[in-house]
């Protein structure tokens, strides 16, 4: 479907040679969305601006076709037998990594990313595929004689056509997370990608259909708002996995509950990093740093807060120094839109107005050269703010850290516990008894000890609480098994037994 640009010259990220026709993958066959006038989407790349895309946005009728295309494919593949199921993944597992230097710039150039982030995120996502693969042997069903000439045992059954609305921070990552667990159960699966990054979910079609998966199995449908309300009401979606702002997550939700379906969607987040002044300094500057300016800030699991608790011995100063040394293009990728760049200068000015120290200010980092046209903002610092400020609350989705300070370790969990998001607390301590101490009490689903980034790996699921996830089950692991799919029980008596009981 398209091709990268190799420069002569160095560049930060290949381009595609001429922009992308973006089309949905439905049947098989990939087709121009019959979108209606003003429908369509030029996609722009964060670098510098650049045409790289065009979208044509789908509504309900091409939402039909795709279900009613994945409702007549399903039975066959519902039918075949898993590890056949997971050969397909096998394949497309193969391909990707054969493919992944070319999909790394592809996720850069629409997404922002530095190019090794992409391809980290590839890589993360490349995991959940093997967790997949691993479900022969690792969730095989189960019987048991329990009682006298009784056996019970429990099959896994696929739930039908179900669907995933993704976000435009992780365009490949994010899909991989759904996906392929989806599919080795059984699921007939319809991707709805963000239709601000387009270009990747058509490569991983393109990866999907190559690696022989039968037609309709496996679905793309771009589109905005309308594909996704089409998706999360269709009678025929029998499930809706989610990844997104908690406003949009709660919508979703609703309307899928609404509609009788089994929805999981995940939201936002404000996560705080707690530091004690018993902390290793080498290792909270650097994981700290890294936390809230990898993927420029945009990324559900970046710190966002940092509560110092008692004497920091300098050490936000540290966090501050190392972050104003990360240079923009070749150590930090662009925002999103210029959207997201307004928003995030209006957020520093605010802070500034009351009261906020500003430490490192990224308005006057300088773009790299040649992407002056790009939406870059460098790693910012506010210091001594408070919690009532709105960057102390707000999720910013940007390479911003709000530092706190605080006089006990109890304050700073009552500062985190305030929060109504609830994806991940960490703790820099030497200490395990503070480690215990936070782990114990704070409400995140995903806890880090001295981890910038707490994501659980496979076989951990991922997933967090309160208005950060909405819905039962995980994104990953053990927990996305038991989402995408249903426990038959079946209890079996073939003889009368002499000596039979009530429990027989």
């Amino acid at each position: 479907m398209h091709s990268i640009k190799r420069e002569s010259s160095p560049a930060l990220v290949a381009f595609p040679r001429e922009p992308v026709d973006c089309r949905n993958l439905v049947g098989g066959a990939f087709q121009r969305s019959g979108g209606g006038p003003g429908r369509t989407r030029d996609i722009l790349s964060p670098y510098d601006g650049r045409l790289i895309g065009r979208v044509a946005l789908s509504g309900r009728t091409e939402i039909d076709a795709a279900v009613a295309a994945a409702e007549k494919a399903w039975p066959g593949w519902a039918a075949t037998p898993l590890r056949e199921r997971t050969a397909v993944l096998a394949r497309f597992r193969d391909l990707t990594l054969q493919a992944i230097d070319d999909l790394s710039h592809t996720v850069a150039a629409e997404s922002g990313k530095t190019p090794s982030e992409a391809r980290a995120g590839i890589q993360r996502g490349l995991e959940v595929v093997e967790f997949a693969l691993a479900l022969p042997t690792a969730d095989p069903g189960g019987a048991l004689e329990v009682s006298r000439g009784v056996t019970c045992e429990y099959r896994r059954e696929p739930l039908g056509v179900v669907a995933g609305i993704t976000p435009f921070n992780f365009p490949a990552m994010v899909p991989l997370w759904m996906f392929p667990i989806a599919l080795a159960v059984g699921n007939a699966f319809i991707l709805k990608p963000s239709e601000k990054v387009p270009l990747s979910a058509c490569r991983l079609g393109e990866l999907m259909m190559q690696a022989g998966c039968p037609a309709g199995i496996f679905s793309i449908v771009h589109g905005d708002r309308e594909a996704a309300e089409a998706l999360a009401d269709h009678p025929g979606v029998r499930a809706i996995g989610f990844v997104g702002s908690s406003p949009a997550a709660k919508a979703v939700y609703a309307k899928a509950g609404a509609a009788g379906k089994r929805a999981l969607c995940l939201g936002g987040a404000k996560n705080a990093v707690i530091v004690v002044p018993d902390a290793d300094e080498r290792l909270t500057v650097q994981s700290v740093v890294d936390s809230f300016t990898g993927c420029a800030g945009q990324r559900c699991m970046a710190v966002s807060l940092l509560i110092a608790v008692g004497d920091a011995g300098g050490l936000v100063e540290k966090i501050a120094e190392r972050a104003a040394q990360i240079p923009l293009g070749s150590g930090m990728g662009a925002l999103i839109d210029r959207a997201a760049r307004e928003r995030l200068d209006h957020a520093i000015t605010e802070a500034q107005k009351q009261g906020a120290v500003i430490l490192t200010d990224g308005r006057r980092t300088p773009p790299p050269t040649g992407y002056e046209g790009g939406n870059w903002i460098g790693p910012t610092v506010l210091d001594r703010a408070r919690p009532d400020m709105a960057c102390a609350q707000v999720e910013l989705f940007g390479p911003l850290l709000t530092v706190l300070r605080v006089s006990t370790l109890d304050e700073a969990l009552a500062i985190d516990r305030a929060s109504p998001f609830g994806n991940a607390t960490s703790v820099f301590t030497t200490s395990g008894a503070v480690a215990r101490h936070v782990a114990g009490r704070a409400h995140s689903g995903m806890i880090g000890v001295n981890v910038g980034v707490p994501v659980p790996r496979d076989p951990f699921s991922f997933g967090g609480t309160r208005d950060s996830k909405l819905g039962h089950g995980d994104m990953t692991g053990p927990g996305a098994v038991g989402f995408w799919s249903d426990l038959k029980k079946v209890t079996t008596k073939w003889a009368l037994q002499s000596d039979a009981t009530w429990m027989s």
